[in-house]
């Protein structure tokens, strides 16, 4: 649900040595489906058919989701068929989701996020007279926010939530949440145990070193 989403998925990867945008790709073994990539406009057929083909499936592994391309209309698809086939997602101890990825997340009821994952927010942004403006700069009335407060409030997400995650990264950085702030906002529908016991800097650095060496 990220505006400028070419850029978000540039953020997320920034650490990576190619700028390549990978396509998702989807590994199903039994009930259970594991996806990494980018969200782009092909994904939710392509996730209609890996269920067509896979009667069982019922949980979908979020592994590495740096974002996503054509966010508006790529996610309202994807979220029809996540919500249709009321899917478990999760995010293994080793993944990571990051702006698009995260929103993606979000839209299923039963959401798992383990110990030691990685949950990247930012601000979106648009283009406006020639210049780059934040959704953070915007006064909190601005119709601008009402899609992104649409989407949350279907999601059964507080609304506090979409302002933390414009306050706390611009759109070329990115902000990984603690255990605590995943809890706070209820993102995991099973508490976060927080086993990490590191500072923001040291999360932001384990987090980036994770999309570096899983090279989707």
């Amino acid at each position: 649900m990220k505006n400028l989403s070419i850029v978000s998925v540039i953020v997320a990867l920034s650490g990576c040595q190619s700028m390549f945008i990978p396509p998702v790709t989807l590994d199903t073994d039994g009930s259970i489906s594991t996806m990494t990539g980018v969200i782009d406009g092909a994904t939710a057929s392509q996730l209609s058919e890996e269920l067509a083909d896979n009667l069982s499936v019922n949980t979908l592994v979020l592994k590495g989701i740096p974002g996503s391309i054509d966010d508006e209309s790529s996610l309202a698809d994807v979220y029809k068929v996540i919500d249709d086939h009321q899917l478990t997602l999760i995010v293994p101890a080793e993944g990571y989701v990051a702006s698009g990825g995260t929103d993606m997340l979000l839209m299923s009821r039963k959401r798992v996020i383990e110990p030691g994952a990685c949950i990247g927010v930012h601000s979106w942004a648009m283009g406006e007279g020639g210049e780059l403006v934040e959704g953070g700069q915007l006064p909190r009335d601005a119709s601008e926010h009402q899609m992104y407060l649409d989407f949350y409030k279907k999601a059964g997400i507080d609304a506090e939530f979409y302002w933390f995650t414009l306050e706390k990264a611009d759109s070329e950085n990115m902000h990984w949440m603690s255990a605590e702030e995943i809890n706070r906002f209820h993102l995991s529908t099973v508490d976060v145990l927080d086993l990490q016991n590191e500072n923001e800097q040291q999360r932001t650095a384990r987090c980036e070193n994770r999309i570096d060496e899983m090279e989707i």
